[in-house]
């Protein structure tokens, strides 16, 4: 399968570069500008992005392309940052612009050339540093009024740099120029599609397991789900499937999880109640991270007791997918700060003697659910909201205990069913749900005080959860809910909306 590699230089557009190559049908992974040559090689690139970048590189120290990637002799497509950095490796000049260019802006193409259409476009510009001068052999391709050298490219080399973002949606021809790189200029066979991932996929759980054996922990959502029928399809009884209920699933939720897994896994399902450990366990705990490092040793403490009943086992399948691993680690090579901690991700306790099998991943959640629909899953299951794992523990802020869980699953559940009734769940809604807030105020419920805890209402449009942005609910909708859980939800008074984007904030609140 024909991949792409995306060397990263810091910019906040770098993980869009990926979606829209993944958009493209065309595989690739995102690395860190210094990671191990031998890493990114071990790909087999048809060619190389370059992505933008925070720094200016006539500044002593900025980062700057390896030397394997010119060596290589493959296809470059250099983006803002990426572009002066390709330009200056190869003997052209960067300064500082006169006019620094942010926002949209028009560019005039000026040759015709593979990368660029004809005539005249809107394109997103970010940068302050402008090319003077172009390298030796490389054709200016275009200008906007702030900028004499938009893009530049040598055609005998296919190496091509564009000072614009064409991954972003504010570059409506981006799409095109991305494509026109792909399969024009790198000749990348567009064969990165559900039938091809998952053919791919199970050759490799094979390849990997051989006559051995795994066990799946399951949590119920849609990437544990679809890794463990992957992993069912590629090795059938050679793996078994242990779902928990930690006692911190939505309403309802723990029944239907496990009556679903079982038409998945069939005897092979093993059922777990041990919802008072996790509970117990969270006692007097407010701390997010704390919260999650609790619940993932509490999960892997009865997940072992029971894998151990199995008998020989050797690996442990887990859905993580590639945006648990962004926002969990600092990528090799690259200083980057830990958004939070996943509890699956990052490496096993060396008290579990298991491997770790992960088919989904780098894979992103809209890669995941076409999977789970080609694997013939109902597309009631695929379409199943993002839950996290550590489940309502981070929905509920503050201490979780039995009376604040049973208030955010009610609060919860109406959210849900108000927003399916709309029909704009899943269909315009990625994600929504109710958050309880350790906040009390006053209030007043027939003529009488109140004083009690506020619920929070998050929803979300995301195409890929890397990026998301609130939900533009319609006000009527909003005051049915509200007035639903302010009736229904008793130790509540008080709805709020958040209105916040990711970034900068996560989507889920803790």
């Amino acid at each position: 399968m024909d991949s792409i590699a995306i060397l990263d230089f810091g910019s906040q557009y770098s993980r869009l570069i990926a979606r829209r190559i993944r958009e493209a049908h065309v595989y690739c992974e995102l690395f860190p500008y210094d990671a191990l040559p031998e890493r990114v090689l071990s790909l087999q690139p048809k060619g190389f992005i370059l992505s933008g970048g925070p720094a200016s590189i006539t500044t002593p120290g900025a980062p700057t392309i390896p030397d394997y990637v010119l060596d290589s002799r493959l296809p470059i497509l250099g983006i803002c940052y990426g572009m002066q950095a390709l330009a200056e490796a190869l003997g052209g000049k960067v300064a500082a612009g006169v006019r620094r260019e942010y926002g949209s802006a028009t560019i005039e193409t000026l040759i015709d050339n593979d990368l660029l259409p004809p005539g005249s476009q809107s394109v997103w510009m970010s940068h302050g540093d402008r090319i003077e001068t172009p390298p030796p052999g490389f054709l200016i391709l275009a200008r906007s009024e702030n900028s004499s050298i938009a893009a530049i490219g040598d055609p005998e080399v296919h190496y091509y740099g564009v000072q614009f973002h064409p991954e972003v949606r504010h570059t409506p021809g981006g799409n095109a120029i991305l494509r026109a790189f792909l399969l024009d200029i790198c000749q990348a066979q567009p064969d990165w599609v559900p039938d091809s991932i998952i053919e791919e996929a199970i050759a490799k759980i094979r390849e990997q397991v051989g006559n051995r054996r795994a066990v799946a922990g399951v949590s119920g959502g849609v990437d544990s789900t679809v890794a463990a029928a992957l992993v069912q399809r590629a090795i059938g009884e050679k793996v078994d499937c242990i779902f928990i209920d930690n006692g911190l699933m939505r309403l309802g939720e723990a029944d239907a999880v496990a009556a679903m897994l079982r038409m998945i896994m069939g005897d092979r399902l093993i059922d777990i109640d041990a919802g008072s450990l996790f509970i117990e366990a969270l006692t007097g705990v407010t701390d997010p991270e704390a919260k999650r490092r609790i619940i993932g040793e509490k999960f892997i403490q009865v997940f072992n007791s029971e894998a151990q009943k199995l008998g020989d086992i050797d690996f442990l399948m887990q859905g993580t997918i590639y945006p648990d691993v962004v926002e969990s680690s600092a990528t090799e090579g690259r200083h980057s700060a830990r958004i939070k901690s996943h509890h699956n991700v990052g490496g096993l306790p060396e008290s579990l003697p298991f491997k770790l099998l992960e088919p989904l991943r780098y894979l992103f959640k809209d890669e995941v659910r076409a999977i789970g629909l080609a694997l013939g899953l109902p597309p009631s299951l695929v379409r199943r909201q993002p839950f996290p794992g550590p489940g309502l523990a981070v929905r509920c802020l503050g201490e979780v205990i039995p009376s604040r869980l049973k208030r955010l699953r009610m609060a919860d559940k109406i959210v849900t069913d108000e927003l399916n009734a709309a029909e704009l769940l899943h269909e315009e809604v990625a994600q929504a749900f109710a958050v309880l807030l350790p906040v009390r105020s006053v209030g007043v419920m027939g003529d009488q005080r109140t004083y009690a805890e506020a619920i929070a209402i998050r929803a979300v449009t995301s195409e890929d959860f890397m990026t998301a942005d609130w939900a533009r609910l319609p006000h009527d909708l909003l005051a049915r809910i509200s007035n639903r859980i302010i009736n229904e939800v008793e130790g509540v008074n008080r709805v709020v909306y958040d209105i916040t984007s990711k970034p900068p904030a996560t989507i889920e609140w803790e």
